[in-house]
């Protein structure tokens, strides 16, 4: 074992010493895929979906909670027998199910949504920009990684952000993407705690490495304040453009999917 595994095998104990009382919470994009321009062209090694598909089965409870839908995340990953928390927590497709269940609340306002990017969807000028609309169902994401103009691309984004939050819905910033969401509280989070909750979970773990992903590390604070986990690990997986805070907030840190695949690898080492 190097000096690399011994560090990960350290820190993830808390995890591995009881499996059937762990939690595992994954990013996707960053995390277990590389990032490119289209996210249509984003793949997961095949070495990484087979190691979640081991840590699925020792795990009592996996989920990889995604901006992507639930049935393109489990699309892109390609392991049926664990959960996909897509958009952002607001649909849950648990393990081998075939539809994922929309929280009542988004559902209720996700026609506003709709409504707006539809119609600014079909303006001139993000087309002329090459600005991409994603449907997430509830969340529509403007994208304009790879746009010719990105700077100027970026500022019809915060005029169109503007807008929206006047027309009662709420925005959110990631990585060269913009997303409008329904007004109610959504973020990765949210799937956390109720995925740790039903499960009973004593040990959780959540990796990741944009702004959306300190949801998600919060919630394992939460769950550790109040007495529900026993333990948490927090993974920031480093890249050019993590935010600093993932870094800084990580008691582990890792260099991109290459990196993050160690830890993938050490969740599946039994402790002796």
């Amino acid at each position: 074992m190097t000096d690399g595994a011994a560090a990960f095998a350290e820190v993830l104990r808390p995890l591995t010493e009881n499996p059937q009382q762990g939690a595992i919470f994954l990013d996707i994009d960053g995390v277990l895929a590389p990032i490119v321009e289209r996210a249509e062209d984003s793949h997961v090694p095949e070495r990484s979906s087979r190691l979640i598909a081991a840590i699925g089965r020792r795990y009592d409870c996996v989920a990889c909670v995604s901006g992507r839908s639930a049935a393109e995340a489990r699309r892109l990953v390609g392991v049926g027998g664990i959960a996909y928390a897509g958009s952002h927590g607001v649909e849950l497709l648990d393990p081998n199910a075939g539809q994922p269940r929309m929280a009542p609340a988004v559902a209720e306002k996700a026609a506003m949504v709709r409504s707006f990017a539809e119609q600014r969807a079909r303006d001139r000028d993000l087309r002329m920009l090459r600005v991409r609309v994603e449907d997430k169902g509830a969340i529509f994401a403007f994208h304009w990684r790879g746009a010719p103009d990105e700077g100027a691309a970026r500022l019809r984004m915060e005029e169109l952000a503007e807008d929206a939050e006047r027309a009662g819905l709420h925005t959110h910033w990631g990585r060269k993407v913009l997303e409008l969401r329904p007004p109610v509280p959504i973020d990765k989070g949210q799937a956390v705690l109720e995925l740790t909750r039903r499960h009973g979970s004593r040990a959780g773990l959540f990796a990741g490495d944009d702004t959306t992903d300190l949801d998600g590390f919060a919630a394992l604070d939460t769950l550790l304040a109040g007495g529900e986990l026993a333990a948490a690990v927090r993974v920031g997986v480093r890249s050019d453009e993590v935010p600093g805070e993932i870094v800084e907030r990580a008691d582990l840190v890792v260099d991109g999917v290459e990196g993050f695949a160690q830890v993938l690898a050490a969740l599946t080492v039994e402790e002796r």
